[in-house]
């Protein structure tokens, strides 16, 4: 049985709240934060990023959902595009999907040769090394769904006007390479799941454990501490100088569509 709305949403927004903490931890620390979102076609990173997000400053706390590599990243050192969207000091940094394309769909897909698809297995280590290394706090997080799961997704993506920008070939693509994806990702957990930079398994088939999980375990990993918070008392408004405000028929202004909504 999934886990019920009202138990869900009570405890999401005591572990946002806990998120802001961590936030302002990381910013009164200035800490580098990357959290790592992998996992299988609908496998539901992007709600649960959508829910670490939702009540985090974006001038803190980013996404970084790079697009296909352009014709002269694809000549770069395969890391080097990812390099700069890394935090600097103060700055969470949420990857929706990662440098381990190259180790999913690229090698999959055969977007990459073999040879680029081992050079990746035995550099990735050594990279995410460093990053840990200089200080960062690297979070991996691999979303697990079972077949039936995806595809009963992805069915009802087809029919729903809101989901179905969600959908593409490469998606399709994923329901007849099952096996294939499934290969890929033991290799590359064989080869990037370090003592140095640890994967983590959410099992996603219950969208919301998954969130629930994937953000306590988050929070619980990383020693953040409560930061008091600034107070602030409001000024008292100044009298008046005699400002008159310009007719609202001299502006263009939006129609009232929300009128023929309300009720009488």
């Amino acid at each position: 049985m999934g886990l019920g709305k009202a138990a869900y949403e009570k405890e999401l927004l005591r572990l946002q709240t806990e998120l802001i903490k961590l936030q302002e931890w990381v910013r009164a620390e200035g800490a580098r934060l990357v959290v790592v979102f992998e996992g299988r076609d609908a496998a539901g990173k992007g709600g649960t990023i959508k829910r670490v997000a939702e009540h985090l400053n974006p001038r803190v706390a980013r996404i970084a959902a790079l697009p296909k590599p352009t014709e002269r990243e694809r000549t770069q050192w395969y890391f080097q595009r990812y390099v700069e969207h890394l935090p600097a000091a103060g700055e969470i940094v949420l990857f929706d999907r990662s440098w381990y394309n190259r180790a999913g769909v690229e090698h999959v897909m055969g977007f990459c040769t073999p040879a680029e698809h081992q050079l990746f297995l035995r550099q990735c280590p050594v990279f995410e090394r460093m990053l840990v290394e200089d200080g960062i706090l690297l979070r991996k997080y691999w979303f697990s769904v079972s077949d039936a799961v995806q595809e009963e997704r992805f069915r009802r993506r087809t029919q729903d006007p809101l989901r179905q920008w969600k959908l593409s070939p490469m998606d399709l693509e994923s329901l007849t390479r099952w096996e294939a994806y499934s290969r890929a990702k033991d290799q590359m957990l064989v080869h990037t799941d370090t003592t140095d930079s640890p994967w983590y398994v959410v099992e996603s088939d219950d969208k919301r454990s998954a969130r629930l999980n994937m953000i306590a375990h988050l929070l619980s990993s990383v020693p953040y501490e409560d930061v008091p918070l600034p107070s602030f008392d409001l000024p008292p408004r100044p009298p008046s100088t005699g400002y008159v405000r310009p007719p609202k028929d001299l502006q263009n202004a939006v129609p009232d569509y929300a009128a023929k909504l309300r009720k009488p």
